[in-house]
C-alpha cells in the first residue's frame, strides 16, 4: 500500500482535498480519482496491516456491511468482495445465514435473496484502503500525521484547508473542492462559524446505549461451515431497557460477540460479567453459545452511540464544500447502516461529478442533497427506533414516528411467517431499496393478513449446527 506525507506539486489546476482517511474518505477518494487529483489529509498514522487504529475505537465491535453497501463498493472498486473473502471475510446469505430473534419472534431462515459481509472492521478498512491506493496511479496522495486547523475561503466559497504537520509547520492547501470525511468528531460546525456561516440544524436521539465486545475462538467443528449470524434483538418499546447481543463469524476462525444495553441495562467492561449478561437477554442463546468458547481478548466498551444528524442540505453552505459520512449523520451502530450509507454516498458523489462536470457552479450543493436519500433510510431505522427509549429526546417520539413504528411492528410480525414480506423488509434493511417500497399495495395487504406460518418456538438452528455447538 502506498501512502505519503508529500504534498502534490503546487499549482495543480484540478485538486480535491478530503479530510479523513477512514472508510468514508477512501471511498470518496476513489469516487473522485477519475476526475481530479486527490489529497487525503489524515491526523493519524495509517497501519500497513489490518490492525486497530487509535482513532477508531468503535472498530472493536460488530460491523455489518449489508449487500446494498457491498454492491456500491463493488461499483467503485470491482473485486473488493473477492479480496475480502480471500482474507477470510464471510459472505453470509440472508436470511438463510441468520438466526435472529426479533421483538416479534424468531425469523425463519428463508431462501437467500440478499447478503452481508462479516469481518472485522480493521480488515475491511485495510482492504479498501489498499484497493484504493494501489489502483490510484499516483492520483491520490495521503498526508499522514497532519491536522486540519480550518477551512480557507469565506462564507460564499471554500478554497482549501489550513493544516499543521507533525513537526508543527502550518500551511494552506488550495483545492477546487473540499470534502469533510472526518466522522463523528467532525469540526465543520466550528469551521463554518469561523467563516461567518450559520450552523446547520441538528437532531440528536440518544438512547444511552453502551456496547461491550469480545472475540472468541470459533468451535473447531464450525470451521468450514457456512455458520450463521446469531442475533438477539432488543425490544425497543418494552417496559425496561433495550438489551441485545450478536455473534458474527469473522476471519481467522474467530467469532466477534457484541452485547449492548440502553440506560439502566448497560453491559460493563468486566470479563466476568460478559457471558452472564448475554444469558440475561430476551433469549439466552448468545450466552449459551459462548459459555464453552475460549475468549481471545478482554472486553472492549464503547459509549459513542448517539444518533446525530446535521441538516447541511438545508443550510446555506459555502460553495465547493461537502460533508460526507458520519460527519453528516451518525447512527446507533446496532443497525449496521453507517458503512453502507457511506458507500452509497460515494457512488452518488462519483455520478454527480460525472453528470454535472468537475468545477460546475453548485456542484457541492447537488452532491450534498444527493446523498440525503441514503441518509434518510438509515435515519428512519436508527433514530426512528431509538426515539422510543426513555430519555432519548426531550419530547419523545412524534405522532408520525409512533404511526411508523406501529406499521413496522406489524411488518416484522408478518415477516416471521411470510417469506415475501421478509424479503421486502430485507430489501430495505440492506439498503437495496428505500422505505417507500414497503408501502406497495401488495406489501400492505400482506401485512394486514399477517404471517402465513405459525411462529417458531425455538431458535432455527440446523441439526448440524446444534451438533457442532454440542461438541465445542
Amino acid at each position: 500500500m502506498s501512502a505519503s506525507n508529500m504534498v502534490p506539486s503546487p499549482g495543480n489546476p484540478r485538486r480535491a482535498v478530503i479530510i479523513g482517511a477512514g472508510l468514508t474518505g477512501m471511498l470518496a477518494a476513489q469516487a473522485l480519482a477519475g476526475e481530479t487529483d486527490v489529497v487525503v489529509v489524515e491526523r493519524d498514522t495509517l497501519p500497513d496491516a489490518p490492525v486497530a487504529r487509535r482513532c477508531l475505537p468503535q472498530a472493536h465491535h460488530v460491523h455489518l456491511l449489508w449487500s446494498g453497501g457491498a454492491d456500491a463498493i463493488e461499483t467503485l472498486l470491482p473485486g473488493t468482495v473477492k479480496v475480502l473473502t480471500a482474507y477470510g471475510a464471510r459472505r453470509i446469505p440472508l436470511t438463510t445465514g441468520m438466526v435472529a430473534f426479533s421483538p416479534q419472534g424468531w425469523f425463519r431462515r428463508w431462501n437467500d435473496s440478499h447478503y452481508v459481509i462479516g469481518c472485522s472492521r480493521d480488515l475491511l478498512d485495510w482492504v479498501i484502503r489498499d484497493q484504493v491506493l494501489t489502483g490510484a496511479r499516483g492520483r491520490i496522495t495521503v498526508m499522514q500525521q497532519t491536522e486540519v486547523l480550518g477551512l480557507a475561503g469565506d462564507a460564499s466559497t471554500v478554497t482549501g484547508v489550513r493544516v499543521r504537520r507533525a513537526g508543527g509547520e502550518e500551511e494552506t492547501l488550495t483545492a477546487d473542492m473540499v470534502f469533510d470525511a472526518s466522522g463523528r468528531a467532525s469540526r465543520t460546525p466550528t469551521w463554518l462559524r469561523e467563516l461567518g456561516v450559520r450552523e446547520p440544524a441538528v437532531r440528536e436521539v440518544d438512547s444511552g446505549l453502551v456496547y461491550a465486545s469480545r472475540i472468541y475462538r470459533a468451535p473447531e467443528k464450525t470451521h468450514g461451515m457456512a455458520w450463521p449470524i446469531i442475533n438477539v434483538q432488543a425490544t425497543i418499546r418494552g417496559a425496561g431497557p433495550g438489551q441485545a447481543g450478536v455473534i458474527l463469524p469473522i476471519e481467522e476462525g474467530r467469532w466477534l460477540v457484541t452485547l449492548s444495553g440502553t440506560r439502566g441495562g448497560e453491559p460493563t467492561g468486566s470479563n466476568d460479567d460478559f457471558q452472564p449478561f448475554a444469558l440475561r437477554l430476551r433469549h439466552p442463546i448468545v450466552g449459551e453459545v459462548i459459555e464453552k468458547l475460549t475468549p481471545l481478548t478482554d472486553v472492549k466498551v464503547t459509549r459513542m452511540t448517539v444518533n446525530r444528524r446535521r441538516f447541511y442540505e438545508k443550510t446555506a453552505m459555502p460553495d465547493r464544500f461537502v460533508v460526507l459520512g458520519d460527519a453528516v449523520a451518525a447512527y446507533n451502530p446496532v443497525y449496521g447502516h453507517g458503512m453502507s450509507v457511506t458507500a452509497l454516498g460515494a457512488v452518488t458523489l462519483r455520478d454527480s461529478v460525472r453528470r454535472h462536470g468537475w468545477g460546475t457552479p453548485g456542484l457541492a450543493r447537488r452532491i450534498q442533497k444527493g446523498i440525503t436519500r441514503h441518509i434518510n433510510t438509515a435515519w428512519t431505522f436508527a433514530a426512528g427506533s431509538d426515539v422510543f427509549y426513555p430519555g432519548s429526546t426531550r419530547h419523545g417520539p412524534t405522532l408520525g414516528e409512533r404511526a411508523a413504528a406501529r406499521f413496522v411492528d406489524r411488518l416484522i410480525y408478518t415477516a416471521t411467517g411470510s417469506g415475501r414480506v421478509a424479503r421486502d423488509v430485507t430489501d430495505v434493511m440492506t439498503l437495496e431499496a428505500g422505505p417507500h417500497t414497503l408501502a406497495r399495495p401488495s406489501t400492505l395487504v400482506a401485512a394486514i393478513r399477517g404471517p402465513l406460518k405459525p411462529q417458531l418456538a425455538h431458535p432455527p438452528l440446523t441439526d448440524e449446527e446444534r451438533r457442532a455447538l454440542a461438541t465445542a
